[in-house]
């Protein structure tokens, strides 16, 4: 805090620091009449303590590792161990996603991350009718345990952390990731990772949804409680803002609407009867990192300080986990183009930066190709070198927090966390996240600020190297990678066969069993868990929960 004599001083050096530019301006205009950030907000000329003059450095700083966690969620960050590097991968079948895991964690890898197809992703087999044209497409495509089985062969689930990006799902997925340790001899309790389990983000930004609201929010407070006793070091939840940012939010909303999700969760498993400090310390968050380096870093440092406030007033957590907001990053997948994709190469190593100075615990890094197609083992391994090169030879991973201080840093990790903060206020008077996705007040505040954003594009107000400008003549792309239209045909024969040999008369009594369970009030993942064990597929499971629960219509009025 600078004293208030000294701040006045300053405004006076600052008064005719503005009277030097006006007078340099009238030879040398400034290249734009005004500046802003990536989200639209204006950015100042200069920053000074001016813009910081009721900065506490107790209340709003303190300590890496302490409350309110600006600096970080661990006193020593980066100096003791990196950030988890995981990438984010999956296609075709389970046999071609597994090797190119093995091919990631020989360059180098930390962790896996999986990515399934849109079959998958909304509860369907491989041979329904929907799934036609899809299988194996954007990821992998799991229909049984036995596909699960092939996907992690040869890898040590005791020895790895494996993210599984499965939202409306997610219970079955992790059902079969569970029965798979199993068959490789590793108990529950050594398992170590996150499902996304975010389904309030698929309302807003996504749409792979397949439940109502209320059997949802049952499904993913079934999983807190169920994890918290037999899978203890797993993330239970992956609050995803990363998918709010892809669809064209600022990033105060990113911010806001996403901690507004975290809120309606936390809600949730308390209403459930959950204590706060029994799930909470194992709730992750899923952010964007985009190309405006000062304003990603604001906002992750928000992110955090913005968090631990509302656990410890709002939901009265005692433990100082249950009050860190811990978070994965991906590089912003929408800030790629298809014009001169090597420029992408350049962007996803900004964002690399953005991530690690804003204090994340794990990340992926797109690949230059991505908005083309899949990316190649060339691509994915440039994209992994870039996390190494950032780790071990930028010197951003050798110190804590190192623009903490900085006016502009300070005054903008402020900005956001008040934006997203009234955010959140206006959410809570609408009557929380669920009933403001039902409205379209979030969908409408994205679309907005999307159509925003675009329109600055279209314009020339924003620049995209090498899309709105300094474009040159491009040959087409080569060497892309393509998934094999008989993907679809394999996963269909593996269904044939698998139903031939399975015991079809004791699938009937499991899923009889769950169809039970589903219209009481039990915890539905042991019944999902002994359903998966006998190899009923991830189609027949959802089947049964789409029959009792329905399915979920959008009904907003934008």
């Amino acid at each position: 805090m600078v004293l208030k004599e000294k701040l006045d001083q300053i405004k006076e050096t600052y008064i005719a620091y503005e009277e030097k530019v006006g007078e340099s301006l009238k030879k040398r205009p400034e290249r734009k009449e005004t500046f802003e950030s990536g989200s639209g907000e204006i950015v100042n000329r200069l920053y000074t303590p001016l813009n910081i003059e009721n900065f506490d450095y107790e209340k709003d700083l303190g300590m890496p590792g302490s409350f309110p966690y600006t600096r970080g969620v661990q006193p020593n960050m980066y100096r003791g161990r990196l950030w988890t590097m995981r990438m984010y991968a999956g296609f075709a079948t389970a046999e071609e996603s597994n090797k190119r895991y093995k091919f990631l964690i020989e360059q180098g890898s930390m962790g896996l991350s999986v990515a399934f197809d849109l079959p998958t992703q909304i509860g369907y087999d491989s041979d329904h009718p929907l799934a036609e044209g899809e299988v194996g497409k954007v990821g992998v495509a799991i229909d049984s345990l036995a596909d699960m089985e092939i996907l992690f062969d040869g890898i040590p689930l005791d020895k790895v952390s494996t993210s599984m990006t499965i939202n409306a799902p997610a219970s079955v997925l992790l059902a079969m990731y569970i029965a798979v340790a199993e068959k490789q001899g590793v108990t529950p309790e050594k398992l170590r990772g996150t499902i996304q389990n975010d389904i309030l983000k698929e309302y807003i930004a996504r749409g792979t949804y397949i439940f109502p609201t209320e059997a949802s929010m049952r499904l993913i407070t079934n999983i807190f409680e169920y994890c918290s006793k037999e899978v203890p070091q797993w993330n239970t939840i992956s609050i995803s803002g990363y998918h709010i940012r892809e669809a064209g939010s600022t990033a105060a909303q990113e911010v806001g609407f996403t901690l507004a999700d975290g809120i309606a969760y936390v809600e949730a498993a308390i209403n459930a009867g959950l204590d706060v400090d029994t799930f909470a310390p194992r709730l992750s968050f899923f952010f964007n990192a985009h190309n405006d380096i000062l304003e990603e870093v604001s906002k992750f440092r928000a992110a955090r300080r913005l968090w631990a406030k509302i656990m410890k007033e709002r939901f009265n957590a005692k433990k100082p986990k249950s009050m860190q907001l811990k978070f994965h990053t991906q590089t912003g997948g929408s800030t790629l183009t298809a014009q001169q994709p090597e420029n992408n190469i350049v962007r996803v190593a900004i964002q690399t930066l953005a991530a690690v100075l804003g204090g994340t615990q794990s990340l992926h890094t797109n690949s230059k190709d991505e908005a083309l197609a899949l990316p190649t083992e060339e691509s994915v391994r440039t994209a992994l070198r870039t996390q190494q090169i950032v780790a071990y030879e930028s010197g951003a991973a050798d110190t804590v927090d190192p623009l903490a201080g900085s006016y502009f840093i300070e005054a903008k990790t402020k900005e956001i966390e008040e934006e997203a903060m009234e955010y959140i206020r206006k959410i809570d008077e609408i009557g929380g996240a669920p009933r403001a996705i039902d409205n379209g007040y979030i969908q409408q505040e994205i679309m907005d600020a999307a159509y925003n954003y675009q329109r600055d594009i279209e314009n020339g107000k924003r620049i995209i190297v090498g899309m709105n400008k300094f474009q040159t003549k491009e040959e087409p792309p080569k060497g892309l990678l393509r998934v094999d239209p008989i993907v679809g045909e394999l996963q269909k024969k593996k269904l044939k066969d698998l139903r031939a040999r399975r015991d079809n008369e004791l699938i009937k009594e499991r899923l009889e069993n769950l169809r039970k369970a589903c219209e009481g009030n039990d915890n539905l993942m042991p019944y999902i868990l002994d359903a998966v064990r006998v190899y009923a597929t991830l189609g027949e499971i959802c089947g049964v929960m789409r029959k009792v629960f329905g399915e979920y219509q959008q009904s907003i009025q934008l």
